[in-house]
């Protein structure tokens, strides 16, 4: 073969991985805006919960459990109890239960908290600490992915191994401020996330997964004492 035509061959092959490449990106941005739709407006699944466990970081060797506990209904609407257990085996008593009520899992606007602490009475808090909840944004972290999701740079497909298991997940950068810097997503599963590198450096790996969630709190909740001179939540 002479030098010209292995030249255009060059060029043939060069143009054509060019192509595959921008039809791959263009398929992983449509790929993008159908999965952050989804995480936006997925009915939640009472009784599915996932685990996480965090490897390296502030909160090295700290497990997470996300969880749909119940559902309720208020203003002829149903809400549901978004569940959130934090534990770190080496101080077992320090565990913390967080349980939102919210329309969906990517629902800014909660209307209801539940919270246990170690070994301390669960409380509900009052209206004017639900209001700051609503107004810090991290809180929810199944929310704050749905929120960044959109803004975040697609890396593309990806079989990503956790002990959780194999799967198949667009890989995402986010260059927002908050907890995340990358993450791997799956939208067939409840909760989509598979892995996530926070910006701290440590990492969040999906555990285990399941159907069967039940409220971590067992207790009647009393009230905690509210502050005067705010509004209930809307």
């Amino acid at each position: 073969m002479n030098h010209t035509r292995v030249g255009w061959v060059a060029l043939a092959l060069t143009l054509g991985a060019a192509a595959l490449a921008r039809s791959a990106a263009g398929q992983a941005a449509t790929d993008q805006a159908r999965i952050c739709a989804q995480l936006q407006n997925r009915t939640p699944a009472v009784g599915s919960w996932a685990s996480y466990t965090w490897t390296g970081g502030r909160s090295n060797g700290t497990t997470m459990r996300m969880a749909v506990v119940s559902q309720e209904p208020q203003a002829g609407k149903t809400y549901y109890w978004y569940e959130v257990t934090i534990a770190d085996p080496s101080r077992p008593k320090d565990k913390m239960i967080l349980q939102m009520l919210v329309a969906g899992l990517a629902a800014g606007n909660v209307r209801g908290i539940v919270m246990k602490s170690g070994q301390q009475p669960a409380m509900k808090l009052p209206p004017q600490m639900i209001q700051m909840v609503n107004s810090s944004p991290g809180m929810n972290m199944a929310a704050d992915l749905a929120r960044q999701c959109q803004a975040m740079e697609v890396v593309g497909w990806e079989r990503v191994t956790v002990p959780g298991g194999e799967f198949r997940a667009l890989h995402m950068r986010s260059t927002a401020s908050g907890m995340l810097s990358e993450v791997w997503l799956q939208p067939d599963l409840q909760f989509a996330m598979v892995k996530s590198v926070l910006k701290d450096g440590g990492a969040m790996e999906l555990g285990a997964q399941g159907t069967d969630a039940k409220s971590s709190i067992t207790e009647t909740p009393v009230e905690m004492p509210g502050l005067p001179g705010a509004t209930p939540p809307n």
